[in-house]
């Protein structure tokens, strides 16, 4: 086990949802600061369409890429006090305009412990209902389009580099995993 602490925090910057600090570590033997950037956290949803072969994602412009990415939901958790599973809901609504009844864990992880501390819940939606009226909040979700997948594509998305999301890919192979256990009754 490291002997490593964090002894303190001064703040560089607050720029919207994170901000960025100079950390403080220090050890038995030695002592160093590290840049770190805070982010609220995050959902990642896998929208499981009926029978489940198939999923849906979204392509939709990335900044800090230049690009579109093809991506599952997800979204910030930027709304005080909203537990992860509501965010999650909420997420679908606005991305896809679907609501599910049926939401399940599949995993919580760091996306990049070494320089952000952002925490991302991972969840599969089964048992989808269209919703008459989605919201579109942002620039970015009113432009982006919505794709099918099949599951049995995901590592030839992936060879191709048409999916790239490391997010959406670790969601999509542990969607894919639940739904074959529960088709073979485990």
């Amino acid at each position: 086990m490291s002997s490593f602490r964090v002894v303190g925090s001064t703040p560089v910057i607050q720029s919207g949802f994170i901000s960025m600090s100079e950390v403080r570590v220090a050890g038995d033997d030695e002592a160093f600061t590290r840049t770190v950037v805070h982010h609220p956290g995050a959902v990642v949803v896998v929208a499981v369409e009926r029978g489940g072969l198939h999923a849906r994602l979204v392509r939709q412009f990335r900044a800090s890429v230049g690009t579109e990415l093809l991506e599952v939901v997800a979204g910030k958790r930027d709304v005080d006090g909203e537990a992860p599973e509501e965010t999650a809901r909420r997420e679908l609504e606005e991305e896809l305009g679907v609501r599910t009844h049926r939401l399940v864990p599949l995993a919580e992880f760091y996306n990049s412990p070494g320089f952000c501390d952002e925490y991302t819940y991972l969840y599969a939606a089964l048992e989808l209902e269209e919703l008459d009226d989605p919201r579109h909040v942002s620039p970015e979700e009113a432009a982006m389009t919505v794709e099918r997948i099949a599951f049995a594509d995901v590592e030839r998305l992936v060879a191709t580099r048409e999916l790239v999301d490391a997010k959406s890919i670790i969601g999509l192979l542990l969607a894919r995993g639940l739904v074959a256990d529960e088709a073979a009754g485990a």
